[in-house]
């Protein structure tokens, strides 16, 4: 699944709430934890000024020094890890090693030294999983994990399926997870009913056509669940079939009824819209979800690093950096 996970830290408390879930991941996958701090080049509101030299050298050290404190910890957690301090844009070293590093997931933090705000994620987070082309697990920094660092497991995690094949992706950590922690693993899908026409009232046969749309994939999406959940044995992996609406939002009302510590999903479902990084589900529980979400990028690596070369273009249209 992963050979390594990147891990950025600004050594603000608030983006360690990451290292739990590092920790826990890198058990489960057998991955090497590649942990990156970013210097920042200092900024006036009349342009970058001089770096003092020595400064420059002091931060450097200050950094490394603090890496490898946290490396000591995960080292006594039995976990393989590596550090790197880089110089420039945040978002943009981040991106670079990611890529350079070979990383198949970028673990961080919504918020950090900033400080929390009325956004769910940060600037850094957003430009990060908008930009690079692996997946990403952000942990909400206001939910900071109780227990020591090595003791902590996921308990409940939800993993939405819409039957597609690369809504699958979630399934070998689902899998291992369960394995490996005992997590209870919620696999859900939502039958979304069709919308009728909206200006009057649905007529009968309007409403009968409806319900048959919809135990036609209530039955299909039953068959489908039995299958899935027949090809992961373990008793810890359980299914649940809703009927909705809307189905984003019913995913949220579920994470928060079974107090998931966890949301598994792919970039890309059924739709598989492929020029955006990532489909509207992701979006949502990206926006408004309050639970660490670890999203898969499905996208294969050519077509991953086009989506990401055209962002960059758009935003430099806009003139954002």
């Amino acid at each position: 699944m992963f050979n390594r996970i990147l891990v950025p830290l600004d050594r603000s408390p608030l983006a360690e709430c990451v290292l739990p879930h590092a920790i826990a991941l890198a058990r489960t996958t057998d991955a090497e934890l590649l942990f990156l701090h970013v210097l920042s080049l200092p900024n006036q509101q009349d342009g970058l000024r001089a770096v003092d030299a020595m400064e420059w050298q002091l931060r450097r050290a200050e950094a490394e020094s603090y890496l490898q404190g946290v490396c000591a910890r995960v080292d006594a957690a039995g976990v393989t890890c590596t550090m790197q301090v880089n110089d420039g844009d945040a978002a943009e070293q981040i991106i670079a090693c990611a890529r350079d590093s070979g990383a198949g997931l970028v673990l961080i933090a919504s918020h950090g030294q900033s400080g929390p705000s009325a956004w769910h994620v940060s600037s850094v987070v957003q430009k990060v999983i908008v930009r690079a082309s692996v997946s990403f697990l952000i942990v909400r920094a206001n939910q900071a994990v109780q227990t020591d660092i090595a003791d902590f497991r996921y308990q409940r995690v939800l993993a939405p399926l819409d039957s597609s094949a690369r809504a699958e992706c979630v399934l070998p950590l689902a899998a291992a997870l369960a394995r490996v922690f005992d997590t209870r693993v919620l696999l859900a899908h939502v039958v979304q009913r069709p919308q009728m026409p909206r200006r009057t009232p649905p007529s009968r046969e309007d409403s009968e056509l409806a319900d048959r749309v919809v135990e036609r994939n209530f039955a299909e999406a039953t068959h489908y669940l039995e299958v899935v959940r027949s090809q992961l044995p373990h008793a810890a992996i359980e299914t649940r079939l809703l009927v909705s609406y809307h189905v984003a939002e019913t995913l949220h009302e579920l994470v928060h009824q079974e107090q998931s510590d966890l949301v598994l999903v792919s970039a890309h479902g059924y739709s598989a819209q492929m020029e955006r990084p990532y489909g509207g589900l992701v979006a949502s529980f990206v926006a408004y979800g309050a639970s660490p979400l670890l999203v898969f990028q499905d996208a294969p690596d050519d077509q991953a690093v086009r989506m990401q070369t055209r962002t960059a273009a758009a935003e430099r249209t806009n003139g954002r950096p």
